[in-house]
């Protein structure tokens, strides 16, 4: 096992409808709106960006994002990221009973220097700090579409 080497994949599930999941998630700029750890978001060009990141532990993660897919009818918004991570991370947004059920699935390894060389000591530490990050994000983002006029436009809105 290589310990520089993460494979996640959580699963959210949520009360609004796929389409309303599926354009919050789509709209990056939004995400420190109610994603606690996410700092600030922005655009860096028409399909990329820049996210700074902030969990329990000590470190800011800076990462670049450009998307690769974005496919609302699927309900998949695909990004490959570098900076200090460098792989892939995918949402695919189904409905799921009345509500939605949005999959995250990410591959990534350290691109930061000193969480290579911490792999291996804090590889366990890295992944629990990871799931207190997405179970806040779930969180955060059930909130955030039960805010009247929270969830944006979908790209097909215009």
């Amino acid at each position: 096992m290589d310990p520089n080497h993460y494979r996640f994949r959580d699963v959210w599930r949520l009360s609004a409808p796929p389409a309303a999941v599926y354009a919050a998630l789509e709209d990056v700029r939004s995400y420190p709106l109610w994603w606690p750890e996410i700092l600030t978001a922005r655009e860096t060009g028409p399909d990329s960006g820049e996210v700074v990141v902030r969990a329990l532990l000590p470190y800011r993660l800076v990462i670049g994002l450009e998307t690769v897919r974005r496919d609302p009818a699927a309900g998949v918004l695909e990004a490959v990221m570098h900076g200090d991570l460098t792989g892939w991370s995918r949402w695919t947004v189904t409905a799921d009973g009345p509500g939605s059920r949005a999959l995250f699935e990410e591959d990534t390894r350290p691109g930061k220097p000193l969480l290579r060389r911490l792999a291996l000591p804090l590889h366990l530490v890295f992944r629990a700090n990871h799931a207190v990050m997405m179970r806040r994000g779930r969180r955060g983002l059930a909130a955030h579409l039960t805010r009247p006029g929270a969830a944006p436009r979908s790209t097909e809105d215009g």
